[in-house]
C-alpha cells in the first residue's frame, strides 16, 4: 500500500459522511494490507498526526503496555536496555508542546462558616505548608484567566511566602509563636487574630543526610515543555544542591514501573545526571505501581540516621494500575508510619490532578508544591530546600478556644481541608501537618467582640451565659492558642500554649509589616474564591495594604504579588 493510499484512508476515517464504507473497506482488506498499512513511511505517519484527533493519535503513537513483573526492581543498566522499556520511552502519544485542557482537578469544600463562639468555642485544624495552589494561580493570572475558585486554598496563598517571624532559639522547642490583634479591612468592627509561627532552621553543617528516592512521571501525558522537560531541570537543581553523602535512587513509571538507578551517593553526581537526561516520554500512567516500587526501594535502603523522603514528581493524571484515591491514600497512610516522607511536586496544566496529590502529601507527611517555572523550582528547591528536605516537627495541630464573654462570633480563614474534631488535639494517633526547617506558618481568624454588629442574631431563649463562675479576669482575654507537636522520631507529643489578651503589645515595624502583608494575601484569596465575607473590599485595596508592606522582598516574590493582584483586575472568568 503506496503513500496516497495511506493519505487517502486517514481522509476517508475523518470524514463523518464516509464511515460505514469505510469500515466496509477495512474489513475486505486482506490481512498482509492491513499489516502493511501499519507500516506505512514514517514521515508519512508523523504528518497525519498533526491532524489527527488526540484519540487517533493515542490509537496510532501508543506504546504496548510494559508487564510490572518484567523489570520489577531491575538494575539500572538491565532496565534501561529492557524492550519493554523500550518501548515505553518510544516518541510520545502527542506531538511536542501538546496541551489539553479542561480537566484539571480540585477538591471543592466549602468556606469555613461563621460559628457562635457560647455555641462553638473551640476551633481545631492541622498546620498545612503546601504552596501548590498559590502557583497554580499565578499561572492562571499569568494567562490571562482567574483560577477556578477550588484552586484557590487561602492557607496555601498565605503560606507561599516566608515571614520574618522571630526565631526559637533550640530545636526542643522548635517554635516561636507570634499572636496579635489587628482591626479588619474589610468589617468594620471586627478584629483578626494573626497567629504566625517561625521554625527552629537547621545550620548546613548541622543537617542530616538525605536519602531520597524520585519517583518520576514519565507517562505520554508528560509530554509538554512544561512537564517532563521542566521536571528533569528541576530534579538537576536538587541533585546539585545536595551535599557529596547524600544518596539518590530513581524510579519512573508509565505504562508500569522500574528503577533506573539504585541508590546513588551526590558525590557520583554525572552518573545520577545520566540518568535524568535520558528519560522520555509515553505510554500509560501506572502511577500506583510507581508509588508502590518507590516505597519498596525506601524501606530496602532506610537509614535511620538520615531524611528518608520520597519525591513524586507527576501531573498527577494515573490512569493504570491502582488509580482509586482511597486505595492510594490507605496505601501511603500505612507507609508513613516506617519514617518515610511523601513529598509531591505538581507539573503542567490541562489534566492537573490537585485532588489526588493533595490527599497523597496530606496522609504521606510531606508537602504538596506546584511547578510552574524554573524559577519556581528554584524557590522550592534552592532557596527553601532546608524547609522542603528537613523536618523539624510531626502532627502540628492548633487548637483556638475563644472566651465568650469577649467574642460573639468567629470564622477561621482558609485551612478548610485540614480541620480537625476538638478530640483529635490530645490524641497522638491523629496525624496532622509537618514542618520543615526555618518554615514559617500563619493562621488567620476574623472574630466579632462583644458590643460590635453581629451576623447572628442572638437566641430568643438561651440560658443566662452570665454567671457568679464567671471570673473578671476572663474579660481580659480574648482566646487561648494550644500547639501540638512532635519531635521527629517521637510518639508523644509536646503542648504549647499562649494566651490572646484584649491588649496585646505593640509591634515592631518589621512585625507589623508582616502581619499586614499577610492580612492582604488573605483578602486576595477571599476574593478570588468570591467570599461572602469580604464585603466592600476591592483588588485596589488589596494593592495598597501589600504595596505598603513588601519589606525587604530579596527574591521578588511580594512584588511578584502585587502584579498578580493588578492582572486578577482584569482577568477574565474560565
Amino acid at each position: 500500500m503506496n503513500n496516497q493510499h495511506v493519505t487517502k484512508l486517514t481522509q476517508a476515517l475523518l470524514q463523518t459522511t464516509a464511515i460505514t464504507a469505510s469500515i466496509f473497506t477495512l474489513m475486505a482488506c486482506s490481512q498482509n494490507e492491513i499489516d502493511a498499512a501499519a507500516e506505512g513511511p514514517k514521515d508519512q505517519a508523523s504528518k497525519n498526526l498533526d491532524t489527527q484527533p488526540a484519540m487517533e493519535q493515542a490509537a496510532v503513537a501508543a506504546p504496548a503496555p510494559m508487564e510490572f513483573r518484567d523489570f520489577k526492581m531491575m538494575s539500572s543498566s538491565a532496565f534501561a536496555s529492557h524492550p519493554a522499556m523500550t518501548r515505553t520511552l518510544e516518541p510520545p502519544m502527542q506531538p511536542p508542546g501538546y496541551q489539553e485542557v479542561g480537566r484539571d482537578e480540585f477538591e471543592t469544600v466549602a468556606e469555613n462558616p461563621v460559628r457562635v463562639t457560647a455555641e462553638s468555642p473551640i476551633s481545631t485544624f492541622a498546620i498545612d505548608v503546601d504552596t501548590a495552589s498559590y502557583s497554580f494561580v499565578r499561572r492562571q493570572l499569568n494567562q490571562g484567566q482567574l483560577p477556578q475558585k477550588a484552586a484557590v486554598r487561602i492557607e496555601e496563598m498565605l503560606n507561599y511566602f516566608d515571614y520574618q517571624y522571630s526565631l526559637p532559639e533550640n530545636s526542643e522547642q522548635p517554635f516561636n509563636t507570634q499572636v496579635s490583634v489587628q482591626d479588619s479591612p474589610w468589617k468594620p468592627g471586627n478584629k483578626l487574630l494573626h497567629i504566625g509561627i517561625k521554625g527552629y532552621d537547621i545550620a548546613t553543617n548541622k543537617q542530616p543526610r538525605a536519602n531520597l528516592v524520585f519517583l518520576l512521571d514519565v507517562s505520554g501525558s508528560m509530554n509538554a515543555p512544561d512537564k517532563l522537560p521542566l521536571l528533569k531541570q528541576s530534579m538537576e537543581l536538587l541533585v546539585n544542591q545536595l551535599h557529596p553523602k547524600d544518596t539518590i535512587a530513581m524510579v519512573v513509571y508509565a505504562g508500569a514501573a522500574g528503577t533506573v538507578l539504585e541508590p546513588t551517593p551526590v558525590k557520583e553526581k554525572s552518573k545520577i545526571l545520566a540518568a535524568l537526561t535520558q528519560l522520555e516520554a509515553g505510554g500509560s500512567t501506572a502511577g500506583g505501581a510507581g508509588i508502590q516500587l518507590a516505597y519498596q526501594l525506601a524501606q530496602q535502603h532506610f537509614d535511620k540516621h538520615a531524611v528518608n523522603r520520597i519525591i513524586l514528581a507527576t501531573d498527577g493524571d494515573f490512569n493504570v494500575g491502582i488509580t482509586d484515591r482511597e486505595e492510594l491514600q490507605g496505601f501511603v497512610e500505612r507507609q508513613r508510619k516506617q519514617g518515610i516522607y511523601l513529598s509531591i511536586f505538581g507539573f503542567g496544566q490541562g489534566n492537573y490532578n490537585d485532588r489526588l496529590m493533595q490527599q497523597l502529601a496530606q496522609n504521606g507527611n510531606g508537602i504538596a508544591a506546584y511547578i510552574d517555572t524554573l524559577s519556581e523550582a528554584q524557590k522550592i528547591l534552592i532557596h527553601e530546600a532546608s524547609a522542603n528536605l528537613f523536618p523539624i516537627a510531626d502532627d502540628l495541630k492548633v487548637q483556638v478556644e475563644f472566651n465568650p464573654a469577649t467574642v460573639q462570633e468567629y470564622r477561621l480563614i482558609g485551612y478548610e481541608t485540614r480541620a480537625l474534631n476538638k478530640e483529635d488535639f490530645n490524641n497522638d494517633k491523629v496525624d496532622a501537618g509537618d514542618i520543615g526547617a526555618g518554615h514559617s506558618v500563619t493562621a488567620i481568624y476574623e472574630f466579632t467582640p462583644v458590643g460590635a454588629t453581629s451576623l447572628n442574631d442572638s437566641p430568643r431563649y438561651s440560658a443566662n451565659k452570665t454567671t457568679a463562675a464567671t471570673k473578671s479576669s476572663d474579660e481580659d482575654e480574648y482566646a487561648f492558642v494550644k500547639l501540638r507537636y512532635k519531635l521527629p522520631g517521637e510518639q508523644e507529643s509536646r503542648l504549647l500554649t499562649q494566651p490572646v489578651p484584649r491588649k496585646t503589645k505593640d509591634l515592631n515595624k518589621q512585625q507589623q509589616q508582616e502581619v499586614n502583608f499577610a492580612i492582604a494575601v488573605a483578602g486576595f484569596a477571599q476574593l478570588l474564591k468570591d467570599s461572602k465575607f469580604v464585603g466592600q473590599w476591592d483588588y485596589d485595596q488589596v494593592i495598597t495594604l501589600a504595596q505598603a508592606n513588601k519589606g525587604a522582598d530579596p527574591y521578588g516574590y511580594r512584588t511578584e504579588f502585587v502584579q498578580l493582584v493588578r492582572k486578577a483586575k482584569i482577568a477574565k472568568a474560565l
